[in-house]
């Protein structure tokens, strides 16, 4: 292993050498970098010329200049644009506000694309796997800068016209949702006709009651969890993540998920009304996470009995969810003080820019600005790589449904869950792990026309920027950068494969 991780940074580490050459003298002799000062009118035109030359070394021929250039990355300096600004204080600002963007789209789009990919697997060629996959091509064929000015104009504008007045949803909306959400159901939970008009009702009948209630409560402009949102969303993680990775007859499995989600429950009014206000720092959000990761996986261990691995994941899962939720509910505590501030003035969902200038408040204030203004670069991101995610994951989980092994497992007596869960889905994922490395790896390079048009000075717009002005040194700096991520991730892709199937040697 060591030996072929090696020998596979060696020879990565000359091709990114041959790539950046070749890169360097492409941008450098795209155009000319004096050409803004050789059209001035300025009374000193030629001291400006002949000081950007010397700060640039513009004298020097761009095949001899490259190694000029690499002399320096070797120090970890990129050096300065054409504008006499430090490339590497750009690229810290520009790699934060990207990862910033593309790590919540590529979770939750790699979250999603597996859970429908896999639900449709299991109901091949039924109206579910059939709507599901016309909505994934639709979404597909969209270009991004479409998809990004209708949210624009819809899910911004739209809903915040609909906030400004009384937001109340009208009653054909509450029917028509209701409708919806009992076909999809009923389309996903297989059975016979009486069954699924059974619950088509229920879904129906339970999506109208809850929108209903959202309308009574006033819920559009405060909303809330509350404790009874925590305690439903955290005992049905305890069953749901029980009945999915071990069965519910694992009894000390779902025991451990209920004492986890009991406790979380527990603390729920100390930490909105108390200790939160004592959580003014991002990272002390994140020891808290940590703190549930161990407190959870703990209880999972002692539960556990023999067969402790399945307890801990189930107790994890459901601490890190019921955390989630407890966190998300002291997040909408605040959406109406952030509303109505004299910076947002009732109109919250934001349609550019990574952040409100000059907004002041507590974390959890920023956390919801940092949340509007994420929504909607991230929604149009997620939309465009859902298609791929669930296409991909239903034909990889498709074609191991009709291995023999598989077979052999229901033959045995093996039930759908232990088949579909412990023995498909883990190979299933093999193709996966390649995508997702490389989608990754690429999105790291920044969303360009994403970042322009909602207002994000990411990598995109560094490397734009960049070919716009003729300046090497910022194109290099976001060149090597996505270079050596998509080297990495293709190697972390290769070791993924040995760890999801022991048939698969790397060496």
């Amino acid at each position: 292993m060591a030996t072929f991780v090696i020998r596979r940074l060696i020879a990565s580490v000359f091709v990114l050498l041959a790539a950046t050459y070749i890169m360097y003298n492409l941008v450098a002799l795209s155009g000319d970098p004096l050409e803004d000062l050789r059209q001035s009118s300025a009374p000193n035109k030629e001291q400006l010329i002949e000081s950007r030359i010397r700060l640039l070394n513009l004298d020097v021929a761009p095949p001899l200049r490259y190694f000029i250039w690499f002399a320096n990355v070797i120090t970890g300096n990129f050096g300065v644009t054409v504008e006499g600004r430090s490339v590497n204080a750009l690229l810290e600002q520009a790699l934060g506000s990207t990862v910033q963007l593309v790590t919540i789209s590529t979770i939750v789009a790699i979250f999603l694309g597996l859970i429908v990919g896999i639900t449709t697997a299991l109901r091949q060629y039924s109206g579910y796997d059939y709507s599901v996959t016309f909505i994934s091509f639709l979404f597909f064929s969209l270009p991004i800068f479409w998809v990004a000015v209708l949210l624009k104009q819809f899910v911004a504008i739209g809903f915040n016209d609909f906030l400004e007045d009384d937001p109340q949803l009208p009653v054909p909306a509450v029917v028509i949702m209701a409708l919806i959400s009992g076909a999809l159901w009923a389309s996903i939970i297989p059975g016979n006709p009486r069954r699924k008009a059974i619950t088509f009702g229920i879904a129906a009948l339970a999506t109208a009651a809850v929108l209903t209630l959202m309308n009574a409560t006033d819920w559009f402009s405060y909303p809330a969890l509350t404790i009874a949102g925590v305690a439903v969303m955290g005992i049905g993680a305890a069953f749901g993540f029980t009945a999915m990775i071990t069965g519910l007859q694992n009894r000390r499995a779902l025991v451990a998920a209920l004492i986890v989600a009991g406790l979380g429950i527990a603390l729920y009014y100390p930490f909105q009304f108390n200790l939160s206000f004592y959580v003014t720092e991002w990272w002390m959000l994140l020891a808290l996470a940590v703190l549930t990761v161990i407190v959870s996986g703990t209880i999972g261990y002692f539960a556990g009995g023999h067969d402790r691995g399945p307890v801990i994941r189930i107790a994890i899962f459901t601490g890190v969810t019921t955390a989630f939720v407890i966190a998300l509910d002291r997040f909408m505590l605040v959406w109406d003080d952030y509303a109505q501030s004299g910076r947002i003035r009732g109109r919250p969902i934001a349609t550019i820019g990574a952040s409100t200038p000059n907004l002041e408040g507590s974390l959890w204030v920023q956390g919801v600005d940092i949340y509007t203004h994420l929504l909607l670069p991230t929604m149009a991101l997620i939309l465009i790589s859902f298609a791929t995610y669930t296409r991909y994951s239903r034909a990889s989980l498709l074609e191991v449904l009709n291995q023999d092994y598989i077979r052999t497992a229901r033959a045995k007596g093996l039930s759908e869950r232990t088949v579909v869960v412990r023995h498909a889905f883990r190979n299933a994922l093999i193709p996966i792990a390649t995508i997702v490395a490389f989608d990754i790896g690429g999105l790291i390079g920044g969303a360009i026309i994403t970042e322009r048009v909602f207002g994000w000075t990411g990598m995109g717009s560094l490397f734009q920027n960049g070919l716009q002005r003729v300046d090497p040194n910022p194109v290099m700096a976001f060149f090597v950068i996505v270079g050596g991520l998509a080297i990495l991730f293709n190697l972390i892709a290769d070791l993924v494969y040995a760890a999801l199937d022991p048939r698969i040697r790397v060496n």
